[in-house]
Formats: C-alpha cells, sequence, structure tokens
C-alpha cells in the first residue's frame, strides 16, 4: 500500500490530517516525481506537532521509507542525516563514533527534520536552538528539483530557509555540526525561590525549571541541572533548595522510570539532555502544548504578568516548564537576534477547557512580543507574529519565489504567512 505507515492523526491525537492520499516512497526519485506531479503536499515526520501546520488536503508523505543514512564527516566534525531520522536513533549513533549534538529536545522520540523546520529546542544560556547545528540542507522544490543550501556559501538564503515550516520545500538531508562526545550529571532540586531564577539558569550546561503554578509560582516545583560530569555536585543548600531523594517525573503522578537516569549518575551526552527516555512514552501522551519565546531581560516581568491567572493555568494544567534558549541568526527562529526565555505549558487534553485560559496567557504575554513556538497551540493575532520577526516579510517574499502555486501551503500557513 503506497499510503502504509504514514499517519492518520498526530501523536497527541488532537490533529486529524485531512490528507486525501498518502504516500511513503522508497527512494529519492519516486520523491521528487511525488512532489512535481502534486498539487498540494505536506511532509509528516513523528507527528509532534500540536497544530495543523503538517496538515494538507492533498498529499502527505512520510520519509521514513527512505534510506535513514547517517554520515559522519571527521574532518569537517558534522554529520549529515536523513530527515526522518529521529534524534535518539541519530544520538545512539553518533555517540558510537566518539561524538555528540550540543544539546537535545526533552524528547529524544522527535525526528530531525521536522524539529529542525519548527526551532525546536533544548536548554542552556549558551545553547541555541536544534536548527543551529544545521550547516547544510537538501529539498526537493515545488517543480521536483533538488536544491542544497550551506551555511558557508548561501549567507541569507540559508538562514532564511532553516527555519522554513515545511513553506520552501520537502526537506530530504540536513548536515549538523558535531562535537566529541561528553558525560552529564543530572540533578533535579526542589523549591527554588523565583527570584533565583537567573542564577539557577547559569549553573550548568543545560538547566530546565518546571512549576504547577499551584498556590502561585513564589517558589519553582522542580530544578533540572544537567551539568558537565566533572562540574562539582551542588551544594547541600544549594540557592534555598534541596535535593530530590529519588527520581521523579516533571509531571505529577508520572512514572520516574520513563525520564532520564538522575541522582547525579554519570552517563552519556544523549542519555542525559533529554528530560525522557528513548524507550518510553514521552511526557504524559494525553495532552495538549502550548509555548511562548519571550526576551530573556524580560523574564521576571512575564512571569509576573501570569501570576493574577495562576489558578486559572492550573486548573488545566499538567506541568509548565521554563528554559533559556541562545540568540541566532534564523529569520523564523523564535529565537532569531535575542536571547529568550521559553515558556512551555503541557496542558490536559481538553480542548475546549484548555481555549479560553490560553487566550488570557496571551493576553498577558503580549505587552512582551512573545513568539510562539511554530509547532504548538496558539491563537495570537497574525499581525502580532510578523512584526515580531524582523524578516518575516522577506520569508514570505521567499516563500512565494520558491513555491509561487502554494505547493506547500496549509491552511495555518495560510492564516499566518499570507500570499
Amino acid at each position: 500500500m503506497p499510503g502504509a505507515g504514514v499517519p492518520e492523526r498526530n501523536w497527541a491525537g488532537n490533529v486529524r490530517y485531512a490528507a486525501a492520499r498518502r504516500h511513503r516512497p522508497t527512494g529519492l526519485d519516486e520523491l521528487r516525481r511525488l512532489v512535481a506531479g502534486s498539487d498540494r503536499i505536506r511532509a509528516v515526520g513523528t507527528g509532534h506537532s500540536f497544530n495543523r501546520l503538517g496538515d494538507t488536503a492533498g498529499d502527505l508523505v512520510s520519509l521514513a521509507g527512505l534510506p535513514q543514512t547517517v554520515e559522519v564527516d571527521r574532518e569537517r566534525a558534522t554529520v549529515t542525516v536523513a530527515a526522518a531520522m529521529r534524534y535518539g536513533d541519530l544520538a545512539t549513533r553518533l555517540h558510537a563514533a566518539g561524538y555528540a549534538l550540543p544539546t537535545m529536545a526533552s524528547l529524544p522520540h522527535i525526528s530531525v527534520a521536522g524539529a529542525v523546520a519548527t526551532a525546536t529546542h533544548g536548554s542552556g544560556d549558551g545553547i541555541g536552538n536544534l536548527a543551529t547545528a544545521v550547516s547544510a540542507l537538501e529539498l526537493v522544490t515545488a517543480d521536483g528539483d533538488l536544491l542544497t543550501v550551506r551555511r558557508d556559501a548561501d549567507g541569507d538564503r540559508f538562514a532564511a530557509m532553516v527555519v522554513a515550516l515545511g513553506a520552501l520545500g520537502v526537506v530530504t538531508r540536513l548536515t549538523l555540526d558535531v562535537v566529541p562526545a561528553f558525560e552529564v550529571r543530572q540533578y533535579v532540586r526542589l523549591g527554588l525561590p523565583r527570584a533565583a531564577l537567573d542564577e539557577a539558569f547559569a549553573s550548568a550546561y543545560s538547566v530546565s525549571l518546571f512549576t504547577d503554578w499551584r498556590g502561585g509560582a513564589d517558589r519553582i516545583g522542580q530544578v533540572w541541572r544537567k551539568q558537565l560530569a566533572d562540574a562539582p555536585p551542588p551544594p547541600a543548600d544549594w540557592l534555598g533548595t534541596t535535593a530530590a531523594a529519588e527520581p521523579v517525573h516533571p509531571v505529577p503522578g508520572m512514572p520516574a522510570r520513563n525520564c532520564t537516569a538522575q541522582l547525579g549518575e554519570p552517563g552519556p551526552w544523549h542519555e542525559r539532555l533529554p528530560h525522557f527516555q528513548l524507550a518510553f512514552t514521552p511526557s504524559s501522551g494525553d495532552e495538549l502544548q502550548s509555548e511562548y519565546h519571550l526576551p530573556r531581560a524580560a523574564a521576571a516581568g512575564a512571569l509576573a504578568a501570569l501570576d493574577p491567572l495562576a489558578d486559572r493555568i492550573a486548573a488545566v494544567l499538567q506541568i509548565c516548564e521554563l528554559r533559556t534558549v541562545a540568540a541566532d541568526g534564523l529569520w523564523l527562529s523564535p529565537q532569531h537576534g535575542r536571547d529568550s526565555l521559553a515558556v512551555h505549558f503541557t496542558w490536559i487534553g481538553d480542548g475546549d477547557a484548555v481555549a479560553p485560559v490560553l487566550a488570557e496567557v496571551e493576553r498577558a504575554l503580549a505587552p512582551f512580543t512573545p513568539r510562539p513556538h511554530w509547532g504548538k497551540v496558539f491563537t495570537v493575532d497574525p499581525a502580532a507574529v510578523a512584526a515580531a520577526y524582523p524578516r518575516f516579510a522577506d520569508f514570505a517574499a521567499l516563500a512565494r519565489e520558491l513555491d509561487p502555486a502554494g505547493k506547500f501551503r496549509t491552511d495555518l500557513l495560510d492564516r499566518y504567512l499570507p500570499r
């Protein structure tokens, strides 16, 4: 069957794909013919987007049937990888070769191309999102041609095409920068005073904070410190917190066995930087997600603006995660031109209950020029989204140039990126 293995729903189950036809090509030439002959087409990866960015009424194509190649270039310190490869699978092979990626998202289950296209990220004051590791990418354009762009040769055009929301073509391969493999220790601390937020974020290689907003947010429930293995452990009274006595899950009531090892046990980078193990269901499974990226300097003000909504948020929330991400120059990256605080909400799986609270959250954050995560649930006015990105109009012009007939368009893209 041509469409066998192509998902009918996204991972969360809140989006049923509307595609008239589903395809799983096994070779690049087959994919090129498919793209050239389609009026509307979108590629789908692991389905971890929570909105209809990847939906289409035309052809839905999975690249999981293409050869899942991983090619390490030791001289250039890069790896070239098939678009549909999951980060967890790539990381295992990279580590075996003695290399690492500088960062990982909380879930290792996501595909490389999908995560890059939406600027998905991990955490760390000095660490960019996953797309910042890309040094080259290959994609099939609307007419079926194969186009390669490189950071060192294509300048502005490259910066436009990395975080592209699938609007410019079907990405088939990506080249990523790698570093020597390293080890990490993960410590979870409990009860961080919010006044110590900046100091906590600066304290380790990668830091994530979790709060449930219950009883206000003066104290952060959990701090996940992912520090290089040779760094000293946090002292017993670190920033007024206490050490978790046993492994924990960020979502209350969920099993800690799903999570990466804690309690300071050293381990390879790819088994500590994500929050969740590849072999287990990530996060909670029954959920919706939203995320807003704010100027790093606005962190205190933005959180204070949400304080009056604490009880409303808590009523429909599973957990809220705070992370930092370094600035970059990618046109549609939420970190374009500014160090950022990411405020991530894992909601209950009831869209009707979440919607009014989401609207209040967006109103509260509006003064801080929020940039929503492209792959999550949001309703921010399209004009406000466009105004938040200095190169937004330039990207829209490039999309019209490369896809004049709107072959890669979706309803969500038409709303936020009008032709």
